[in-house]
């Protein structure tokens, strides 16, 4: 390797999409350090090296980069004490894409202004509020049903649907449980009567601006149960979305995949939300693409080219969830789930399950989505999970 390229890279957050990331960075010879907050996390298997920290605690976090000295600090979680990133960036350092795009998008009151207030971007109408009587206030300027969501937040936690007045009450208590740290503010957004929510990972490299197909999604609790690409849209939407993705990922700079979430209706595309890293739904595009989003990832933050995704066939995902909590569990049935035709698993090695937590995802392809996404749910109903306690 040539001096000016990367030898080394510290992943911030080393779960299952971490895990992905680190795996394509060996692919180009790079050294992998793995941190999280629990040992033994998924990215920490196939990593060279691993730390156990809060990464949440501003000490920790700037002792282990000083420590390691990498070329690279790429973040693949929210939790992360965002201010020492953005320090650590003025003394030299490189943060994937910038630390401020770290930063701005864990908030969700900073990445909404920049959104609808400086770029112009359609989104839902929105309010904040510090406090259960300003909640009040919020909701009757904005109306019911409406979204209320913490604004540091990560996974969809805390966020909940309030459909009347009546509702308001447990939604706070929900948004406070669900915060990260002791934040009480929160945002009202108006609920969008959409047809469809997407995933249009866009990724700035080299290269200059690419985007994927569209990813479809299903959430349940904001957390994602299935995924398929491409989406159906109209040529007008696809356009409208890709314009949408290019102002926002302009505006946080940097190289690296976007996720950009977008909301479709009858006649208008909304911007939704964003992650400076691959994204949840786009596991799919493991099996869909000739580079899946974790080696678009990679190969834009290390600097080198992108000349063409391509979509090799319509495919799908499905997720496998634990419903209880144990260190001992196994993952039964992937025999059978191997035998759905067209189909792959990854099981992510957590060290433990909890509840509603990822343990695992069936990928399948086909001629179409529909059929895909059939194959991925029974390919995952197949895969059920045994606890060795009981």
């Amino acid at each position: 390797m040539e001096s000016t390229q990367v030898k080394k890279i510290l992943l911030l957050g080393s779960g299952e999409l971490g895990k992905e990331v680190i795996i394509e960075a060996q692919r180009f010879g790079v050294e992998t350090v793995a941190v999280d907050r629990y040992a033994n996390a998924p990215a920490m298997q196939v990593a060279h090296r691993s730390h156990v920290i809060d990464m949440l605690d501003a000490e920790a976090l700037r002792s282990v980069i000083e420590q390691e000295k990498p070329d690279l600090i790429v973040p693949e979680v929210e939790a992360i004490q965002t201010q020492v990133l953005v320090d650590l960036e003025k003394e030299g350092h490189v943060v994937v894409p910038t630390a401020s795009a770290a930063k701005l998008t864990m908030d969700r009151e900073g990445i909404r202004r920049l959104a609808s207030e400086e770029l112009g971007l359609p989104t839902a109408g929105y309010q904040f509020a510090n406090s259960y009587e300003e909640l009040k206030t919020a909701v009757a300027k904005i109306g019911t049903p409406c979204v209320i969501k913490p604004l540091m937040s990560s996974s969809g936690k805390g966020q909940s649907l309030c459909r009347s007045e009546d509702n308001i009450e447990a939604s706070w208590d929900m948004a406070l449980e669900g915060a990260r740290g002791k934040s009480t503010r929160v945002i009202v957004e108006e609920f969008i009567h959409f047809e469809s929510e997407i995933t249009l990972l866009t990724v700035r490299s080299v290269s200059g601006t690419a985007y994927c197909a569209p990813i479809g999604h299903v959430q349940k609790d904001g957390d994602y149960i299935e995924s398929w690409q491409p989406h159906q849209m109209t040529e007008t939407q696809i356009i409208e979305a890709q314009d949408i993705a290019k102002k926002i990922t302009d505006a946080l700079g940097g190289y690296g995949l976007f996720g950009v979430e977008l909301f479709l209706t009858k006649d208008k595309v909304y911007f939704s939300e964003v992650s400076p890293r691959p994204h949840d739904t786009g596991m799919v595009t493991l099996v869909t693409q000739n580079l899946s989003e974790f080696a678009l990832h990679v190969r834009a933050i290390l600097g080198f080219p992108i000349t063409e995704i391509t979509l090799h066939a319509p495919g799908a995902s499905h997720v496998v969830k634990a419903w209880e909590e144990s260190s001992n569990y196994q993952i039964a049935g992937v025999n059978e789930a191997l035998a759905t035709p067209l189909t792959q698993v990854r099981i992510f090695g957590k060290p433990e399950t909890k509840v509603g937590r990822r343990m695992a995802v069936a990928l399948s392809t086909s001629e179409d989505t529909q059929t895909a996404r059939k194959l991925a749910k029974v390919a995952a109903e197949k895969m059920k999970i045994t606890y060795q306690n009981k």
